[in-house]
Formats: structure tokens, sequence, C-alpha cells
């Protein structure tokens, strides 16, 4: 049936699942564990439109930006459109995941923004002294033990890192200008790592409307739309519920990112 060409198909949305941490490695969303799944989503079956089902507070600015240009190319290449569906949400990483669609639709709950650049870590020298623990560090090169954990902050440091954070917040900021341009409200401070939620995101341009993936897409390609959900494939240890101890820790760092959001 599918090979006469006189038959009409019914219209198919290829659904792609953006789900967790972005960050470098086996765990989590980064852009050589998407590839595959993205390149499917827009090639396979003839999709009338992909859809992005973002639920991510963020993480990695490399990792969001080459995941977003890949989907960017892939829309332009094949002239299909992309809509993000935002559930609980799409903040900091994932908002720039967000950006790449041609519209950003939310939940009435749904967290957007936080348009930003942060960077955490401990200071343990302290410590380390109590326990009579000496540090010996030596480098070629003045820079290259930057802010050490072991040693007492440095002013220089902080001041670079500051220069650092304002380059990836520069490149953040011209991203969500380029894709969401005149929809942006000029009267709001956006890029200042704040949040908005559900309609007020629309309000202030961060979204275009409150809505949900099946009704909104049968909205637009009709009530025959299909759907095919693209996700990651897991690894066989993954698959037999084997996890390493550095999952854990990773599992740790993405609770706390969801805690900044109060989820």
């Amino acid at each position: 049936m599918r090979a006469l060409p006189f038959l009409n198909r019914n219209p198919l949305v290829s659904v792609i699942r953006l789900d967790g941490l972005i960050v470098a490695g086996q765990r989590g969303l980064n852009n050589a564990g998407t590839g595959a799944m993205i390149e499917r989503a827009f090639t396979r079956g003839k999709p009338k439109a992909v859809a992005l089902v973002i639920n991510s507070p963020g993480g990695s600015p490399s990792q969001s930006s080459l995941i977003a240009a890949r989907i960017r190319r892939l829309s332009e290449e094949k002239n299909i459109p992309v809509t993000a569906f935002v559930e609980d949400a799409a903040a900091s990483g994932g908002y720039w995941l967000a950006c790449a669609a041609d519209d950003i639709i939310v939940d009435e709950n749904s967290i957007v923004g936080s348009i930003g650049v942060i960077s955490a870590s401990f200071g343990l020298q302290e410590f380390i002294a109590r326990f009579g623990v000496e540090r010996r560090v030596h480098t070629a090169g003045e820079s290259k033990s930057f802010l050490d954990p072991f040693q007492p902050e440095k002013a220089e440091d902080v001041a670079r890192l500051k220069d650092l954070q304002e380059q990836i917040h520069g490149n953040f900021i011209a991203h969500v200008q380029t894709r969401r341009g005149d929809k942006l409200d000029k009267e709001t401070r956006l890029f200042t790592g704040d949040v908005w939620v559900g309609r007020k995101a629309v309000e202030v341009g961060l979204a275009d409307e409150v809505g949900h993936l099946v009704p909104v897409m049968k909205r637009r390609y009709g009530d025959k739309t299909k759907f095919a959900v693209h996700g990651p494939r897991r690894s066989l240890l993954r698959r037999l519920g084997i996890s390493a101890g550095a999952e854990v820790v990773a599992g740790l760092e993405e609770r706390a990112l969801w805690a900044r959001y109060g989820l």
C-alpha cells in the first residue's frame, strides 16, 4: 500500500525526546549520543514536521550548541519545520535547545529561560590543612593551575572565570536573539538568568503559546496525523540495569540542577 504513489499517506510528525542533563560523555544529552536519533527523525518516513519534547535543566553550553546546530541544519536542508514542546523545564542549556525550533509551546507550569552561565565548586584548603595534607602542584604556564579547590581563591582566577562566562553568555544571548527575534519583549530584562512560567513566558516572548504535543500537531496537520517517537539508544549495560559509580555521581549532579527550579 505504501508503495502506491497515488494513495495519500497520513501526515507524520517525528518526535525527538530531549530529556535530562546536557553533558559530554556516556550519560545525559550530548551531540554524540543524540546525533543518530536526530538524523533518523528528519529522514525516516518523510515527516511533515519534527517535534522536540524538551525536559532539561541545562548543562554544557558546547553540547547544547552542537545539538541545536544539528537540528537547525537538518531543518533547513530537508525544509521541515520544527516545534519545541516544553514539559517541566527548558532552562539554561535546555532553553538553548528549545530555541533551535521555529516555535516553542509550553505547558501552564513549564519553566523556561535561565539565560545565563553558572560555575560552582568548593574551597577545601582548610579541610586538607586540618588533616595535615599538603597540596603539591607544579605547572609549566602561570595560568595552568586555575581555581584549584585545594588552594585559597585568587582574585585573578575569579576575574578570568568571569571573562570566560561573559563570552559564553554573549553567545547564548546572540542565539536567543537570532532565533526569537522581534518576539522578545524589549521592556523585560530576559538575559539575567531569571526564569518564567507558562503564560508569563509567552507574554515576554520566550515561548509562543500554551499547548500540548498531540492536539497542537493535529490542529496543524489534521486528525489523522501519526507520531513516530525517536529516542537515544541505550548501551547494553544500561539496558540490563547495570550502572557504574560514575552514573551515581552524574545523577546527583543532575538532581542538584533540577533543584534550582524547585523540581
